[in-house]
């Protein structure tokens, strides 16, 4: 495995922070239980295959970057591209823990992807698209350098609504002042979060034979309490943007928190509904 600096220049992005990446990895063994279903089914819809060259955009931490490079296995490469070098060490890190020798990393800027048109057979982006400035342009990157008839596929969340797990605690930090703008990146998260927006997006970007899939996730803790600390630990930028309230109103908008939250526990645990959308075009 090599590990590439490409300079981006700089991001404002808390994605591309090293704080984040702390908190992402943090959350890693409750989003793979929550996305299971939803990354087998972004991997599926790629048509990876033994031998394929498939890149990774905004990889973060390598989740799906090790699924994917099981998928095409050793006769095969998957190249893991972000903004974030924080990110991509982390990912490098869990790529040698498990012994993978088909995957490479490059720092790169999703909406300027210098990398040689037509030299891969797919192209995955999990929980990446939506925050990016400007989606359709990172998508007609990813269109060149697809080859002809390669799929391109992109998992997002859906409406901030269908997840309330990350839809209450923005709603009640908005209701209390909280400004979003101070943390870039995190005002995108469900921008595309609309079936016929997502097609449109992707349409923008060049791909015939789009659709999108909606794929119902669920969200489970011991108790209510239990997921009242991941939220905090673990979703990025949520502690910043609640830093400038005062100690009073941070305190209610938690205990607020805690009350929307409360209505997806009960004495055998916590589980609230989530959904995301996989959306994919071909070249």
């Amino acid at each position: 495995m090599t590990t590439r600096s490409h300079d981006p220049g700089e991001t404002d992005s808390i994605f591309a922070s090293g704080e984040v990446a702390e908190q992402w990895q943090r959350g890693k063994v409750q989003r793979d239980e929550v996305n299971t279903v939803a990354n087998e089914m972004m991997l599926n819809l790629a048509d990876l295959r033994a031998g394929s060259r498939v890149l990774d955009v905004a990889a973060g931490t390598g989740d799906q970057t090790l699924l994917a490079a099981r998928c095409v296995g050793p006769t095969g490469h998957v190249l893991a591209t972000d903004l974030s070098a924080s990110m991509l060490n982390l990912a490098a890190e869990a790529v040698r823990n498990a012994g993978l020798k088909n995957v490479d990393m490059c720092v790169m800027d999703a909406e300027n992807i210098d990398l040689d048109a037509d030299s891969f057979d797919a192209v995955i982006c999990r929980m990446g698209l939506m925050l990016f400035p400007d989606p359709v342009k990172a998508l007609i990157g990813m269109r060149r350098v697809v080859k002809p008839t390669g799929k391109v596929v992109a998992l997002v969340w859906s409406s901030e609504e269908k997840n309330p797990c990350r839809g209450v605690p923005f709603a009640i930090c908005r209701r209390f002042g909280s400004d979003f703008s101070t943390v870039p990146g995190l005002n995108l998260m469900f921008t595309l979060g609309d079936r016929g927006i997502l097609e449109d997006t992707f349409r923008a970007g060049g791909f015939h034979e789009v659709a999108v899939h909606a794929v119902t996730t669920r969200w489970r803790f011991s108790s209510v309490a239990d997921a009242i600390r991941a939220t905090k630990d673990c979703l990025p930028g949520l502690q910043r943007i609640m830093a400038p309230l005062s100690d009073a109103d941070r305190d209610l908008a938690w205990t607020e928190i805690e009350h929307q939250f409360s209505q997806f526990g009960d004495a055998n645990g916590f589980e609230a509904p989530g959904e995301v959308l996989i959306g994919i075009g071909t070249k």
